[in-house]
């Protein structure tokens, strides 16, 4: 009996976040890399076992990235720059890529976030008797997910 190629699953911590084209830091958490159809029901008449499910369009969640906290400011300062007011600048939507990387840290699997632009910053309850790392997080909306 012959054996086919047998092909492993990636492991969920072998990734990069590169944001237009720059990996700017090391981040412990990426989640919301999902894209759903939303159906619409359609009850046609003389047929009462189910209603037909109609495509209605697609909705992609907020990606949110998270990461340790550190001096380096460009996540805030994109964050800090997509506010609304007269004295921002335009909005800033940039490309976010998530990689998924094998065990020989080669690229095998990739997403890119379409125009994405921050809508919430968030930082870690400080607490003086933790002993944890403090992390932030951005989320970020986005106009959909393109698979390499």
């Amino acid at each position: 009996m012959a054996l086919g190629n047998r092909t492993d699953p990636y492991l969920a911590h072998r990734y990069r976040v590169e944001i237009d084209g720059i990996v700017i830091a090391g981040f412990s958490e990426v989640t919301g890399l999902q894209a759903e159809i939303e159906t619409e029901d359609y009850q046609e008449g003389g047929i009462n076992t189910s209603p037909h499910k109609l495509p209605k369009g697609m909705r992609h969640p907020n990606l949110v990235l998270k990461r340790g906290f550190t001096e380096a400011r460009e996540l805030w300062d994109w964050y800090e720059s997509s506010g609304p007011g007269r004295w921002r600048k335009k909005l800033e939507r940039r490309s976010v890529r998530i990689i998924v990387l094998d065990s020989k840290g080669e690229e095998k699997l990739s997403w890119r976030c379409l125009q994405a632009w921050p809508v919430k910053w968030s930082g870690s309850d400080l607490k003086g008797d933790a002993n944890t790392v403090a992390i932030e997080s951005l989320e970020l909306a986005h106009g959909g997910l393109q698979r390499a």
